[in-house]
This record gives structure tokens, sequence and C-alpha cells, in this order.
């Protein structure tokens, strides 16, 4: 999906995210900022509604001044979070180790555009200043390509079965381009915040480069 976020003030808004009880999501939000402040990227991956695997970055580029392109591939060995076609993070499949993995339930996509201003800019410091609305995202060229969930929420037999984001990875460029922006760009990982897990960090953490 290609997306332009809102320009100026935009503080208190988030851009795309779902919600349920006992929910899987891949989450890419966009959290707003005050005029002259960046867009926080947030990224979040819950299984059985359990979520707490947070990575957040600042983007290379003005997201107000034109359309982006972001991407999520989900399949059984990995989740992609890609933006431009440049790999931000790579969520692992590590059920083996004991970490819940979304696979087991069907995902809708929701594209939608709310007031968070209780956490979302700064952590809630900055509120939304309604005087500036209405506050106006735009997205375009949405397309989805999975496979089908019939009637009883089992996986039907399609087209798009074996096409190649089923088995997608990363290949020696997307391993430099995913390190670079890591490096460069993200400003958050849970795996990073010793003081949120005292008794030590999620086992994924140990077991993945590219969270």
């Amino acid at each position: 999906m290609q997306l332009k976020l809102v320009p100026g003030n935009s503080a208190g808004t988030v851009t795309l995210s779902s919600q349920g009880a006992g929910h899987d999501e891949i989450d890419f939000e966009f959290l707003g900022n005050s005029t002259g402040n960046p867009y926080t990227i947030h990224t979040n991956v819950y299984s059985q509604g359990k979520g707490d695997k947070e990575l957040q970055f600042h983007l290379w580029f003005d997201p107000t001044a034109a359309f982006h392109t972001y991407t999520i591939v989900w399949n059984a060995q990995r989740i992609i979070f890609l933006i431009d076609n440049i790999p931000v993070r790579v969520f692992n499949n590590h059920e083996a180790a004991g970490v819940p993995f979304p696979k087991s339930q069907p995902m809708r996509v929701y594209a939608s555009f709310w007031n968070a201003d209780d956490w979302a800019t700064q952590g809630g410091r900055v509120k939304t200043d309604w005087t500036k609305a209405p506050f106006t995202a735009s997205y375009r060229k949405f397309n989805a390509n999975a496979n089908k969930v019939g009637p009883n929420s089992k996986s039907t037999s399609s087209e798009n079965e074996n096409q190649a984001w089923s088995t997608q990875g990363l290949d020696a460029a997307g391993r430099n381009r995913i390190r670079w922006v890591q490096n460069k760009h993200m400003i958050y990982s849970y795996c990073n915040d010793y003081s949120r897990f005292p008794n030590g960090l999620p086992v994924e953490c140990t077991r993945s480069r590219f969270l």
C-alpha cells in the first residue's frame, strides 16, 4: 500500500492499526508529531492477543511530501516489514523455542486513522491540536497477494498459493539494507530495553539479528 501522511502538526494521530481480543496482529503504525519533528514508525507483532515486540524508526525521508510504499510480507517462516522495498524489520518464527507466532488465525487488513494522544506523541506529552483539523492521510495502490480463507476459516487453494512471498526471506542485499536502517534509523527496540525486562530479554532477542 502507498501512503502519504498528515503534514504539519499531526501530534496524537496514528495511521494504520487493528485490535481484538485474542487476536493476531501485524502493525505498521505511523505516530504523528508536532510541526518540525519527525514521524515515528511503530512496528509490533501480536500472537494470540500478546504483543510487546515493538521496534520504532525515524524515516530517512519526509513521509508527508509524497506517497511511499509500505509492505508486510507474512509467511510461515517470518514477517518482513519493508518501506519502498527496503526491509526495516524481520520477525522470524521461533515457535520451536516457545515464542508465539501469528499463523493460527486468518487476518484482515485495516487501514485506519485515529486519535491516540494519550500515548502516541512523545509518550502522550503532546496532545492533538484539534484547531488543526481535519487531519488527512492519503492511501492508494493497495495490493494483497495471499491465500484466501473460506467460510469455515480454513485456507483454500488459490492462484497465489505458491507465489514467491510464501518463502520470501532476505538476500545479501536485503541484509545490508536492513543493517543500514537499524544502525542509522532505529530509535527503539524492545530487545535493548533491559529495564523493561529485568529478568531477562525475550528468548527471540538472542536468536534473531533483525527483529
